[in-house]
């Protein structure tokens, strides 16, 4: 054996070992044979030449150019001035309106399995439908960011709200998110919501329906499931969950998908820290939720549910889960 051959064989098997002396062959092998086990148990075929997934990383980059495109001067990149706002919104939304396409476009891939020949026409068709909502997107973020002024008192300003606020950033999210998520792209939604999850706190499912003027205080864990609904004007602080009770199985035992299972919120309720809202159940216009309230029933228009223990006046009361006390304005014929 020569000297050369005797360095490749030595760097072969160092390359097998690794330089730290990880046995890589052995692992990549089990991890093969992981990956295999997995694909059998979902009936997954993994074809050569496959197309890759939208990339999270790719869909962070197309966020920020979103929320620059819709708030140039405040969420933009450094250098964007009145006079030159509507060339940098120009150039920004053509590089985020064109990858979100490409990401739109691998999605469709599979969810046809792969069979997607139509795939990039069908993309282009939704992004295409997505950009035409944007103007409308901001205006809804523009009540949102209103909202949080007129509710909070520590704002001191708008600006301090955009650039400050968890809530903003969670929400320049979800609006685009929604948008995507009704045109057909849950996967591309989904992953515009967890970017906003992992960087707030705050976890809003894509398919959520969320009106006008909504302002969530402090924010930090949150929850709003897929099929809430909520109205105008209504405002939430921290902790509070919006979420399904139970979840119905098939013969099979395997969870029933794409039902309505969570709360309806109505216009201009207000829901206080920590509060649990489980199942279809609906929360009447002008309604105020007290602190750490557990609530599983339909609550009327214009009640205030509160803590049994923190109760200290008379009030009409109505069936609540056990714990709580359902309190109603007086009427002025009363």
């Amino acid at each position: 054996m020569t000297d050369d051959q005797a360095m490749t064989s030595d760097e072969a098997e160092a390359g097998a070992i690794g330089a730290a002396g990880w046995n890589l062959d052995a692992l990549a092998s089990d991890l093969q044979a992981a990956r295999d086990d997995w694909r059998r148990s979902r009936r997954r075929a993994v074809g050569i030449g496959e197309a890759p997934f939208p990339s999270r990383r790719v869909m962070a980059a197309i966020r920020d150019d979103l929320a620059g495109a819709l708030f140039p001067l405040r969420l933009g990149t450094g250098g964007v001035r009145p006079d030159n706002e509507t060339a940098y919104v120009r150039e920004t939304l053509d590089r985020a309106l064109t990858g979100l396409a490409e990401q739109v476009r691998l999605e469709l891939i599979h969810q046809h399995n792969g069979t997607g020949d139509d795939a990039g026409a069908a993309a282009r068709a939704i992004v295409g439908t997505f950009a035409q909502r944007l103007p409308g997107i901001r205006r809804l973020i523009d009540s949102d960011v209103a909202a949080a002024f007129t509710g909070d008192p520590a704002a001191r300003s708008v600006d301090e709200i955009l650039l400050c606020y968890p809530f903003v950033t969670a929400m320049v999210c979800h609006r685009p998110a929604h948008a995507l998520y009704e045109l057909g792209a849950p996967l591309v939604a989904r992953m515009l919501a967890e970017i906003a999850h992992s960087e707030t706190a705050i976890d809003i499912h894509p398919g959520a329906r969320i009106g006008g003027s909504f302002f969530i205080d402090h924010g930090s864990g949150v929850v709003i499931g897929e099929t809430a609904i909520i109205g105008e004007r209504v405002r939430i602080y921290q902790a509070v969950t919006l979420g399904a009770r139970s979840f119905p199985t098939d013969e099979d035992g395997a969870l029933t998908k794409g039902i309505a299972r969570h709360p309806i919120v109505e216009d201009d309720v207000v829901i206080y820290a920590g509060a649990t809202i489980l199942g279809r159940v609906t929360i009447g216009a002008g309604s105020v939720i007290g602190g750490n309230v557990w609530l599983t029933q339909d609550v009327p228009p214009r009640s205030v549910i509160h803590q049994a223990f923190a109760e200290r006046e008379k009030v009409k009361t109505c069936i609540v889960p056990a714990g709580h006390v359902v309190s109603e304005p007086a009427r002025d014929d009363a």
